[in-house]
């Protein structure tokens, strides 16, 4: 039977195994374009090679998300006597729903962000900008990203790489320091090695897999929640991640947040 498929359904691939779940974003005949739902992949594929998922995208995001309800109990702030004031985050996605995610996980933890939607080859261009408007201690640089494999390993065979090693290149020509300014780069299956030597503090993908919308959003909140001066809990930052370390790492840091007293 012939399958009709819209534009905003939810499918899997059958070629797969069924393993991810997308939303169409646009048919050209029987070529669909598809974008992860919970993880951070553009893709496309032939209308036979898709499966209708019948959950609702609202519940599927909810039910997510919730794997990261538990995220708080690694927060330690004694609000009886201290007052805390944590690193300010400036969010730069290739993706505007993504955004709006992580910028609702920002305030749920009460961490001021600022979230700039732009195209994954225009970030280089305005993060200079960004940073001196916002005078931020942590940049999430993502958006898309995807590896070719066969097209080898250098930078050209990867989808956003090399937009995403440019913009951190410039936001370093901003603040060389890796203490006083905290990179998070990369998306999905991203060039780690050379986002890192680039001076990404943090990176994707070590694996070369994908990696979750709200992956990079985690891993600055729990830099901007750890005290000033005070080393991060990097694997334990990293197991915080949908795919730990197989999807992100990283350096050594120090945090962002400041402590005073009396509240």
């Amino acid at each position: 039977m012939l399958m009709i498929f819209n534009v905003g359904d939810l499918v899997t691939r059958k070629s797969y195994n069924n393993d991810t779940v997308f939303k169409i974003t646009a048919i050209d005949e029987d070529n669909i374009y598809l974008k992860g739902v919970n993880i951070r992949l553009l893709a496309d594929a032939p209308s036979n090679d898709l499966v209708i998922y019948n959950e609702k995208e609202k519940e599927l995001i909810e039910k997510d998300d919730r794997e990261f309800d538990d995220f708080s109990k690694d927060i330690n702030m004694d609000r009886n006597e201290f007052f805390y004031l944590p690193g300010k985050v400036l969010h730069i996605d290739g993706d505007q729903e993504y955004l709006d995610r992580c910028l609702n996980f920002y305030k749920k933890y009460n961490i001021l962000a600022y979230g700039i939607n732009q195209s994954e080859d225009k970030i280089h261009e305005n993060i200079i900008k960004y940073l001196d408007d916002t005078n931020a201690d942590i940049v999430v640089i993502t958006g898309h990203d995807a590896h070719y494999k066969k097209k080898g390993e250098d930078t050209s065979s990867y989808q956003n790489s090399t937009n995403f090693i440019k913009a951190v290149k410039e936001a370093r020509k901003y603040e060389k320091s890796h203490e006083k300014l905290i990179i998070i780069a990369g998306a999905c299956q991203s060039d780690y090695e050379e986002l890192i030597k680039a001076g990404a503090n943090f990176a994707s993908s070590p694996k070369r897999i994908n990696i979750h919308a709200l992956d990079p959003a985690i891993v600055a909140t729990m830099v901007g929640l750890t005290e000033k001066g005070v080393d991060i809990d990097l694997i334990g930052i990293l197991s915080k991640t949908k795919y730990g370390s197989d999807g992100i790492g990283g350096i050594k840091t120090k945090g962002m947040m400041y402590v005073g007293f009396p509240r």
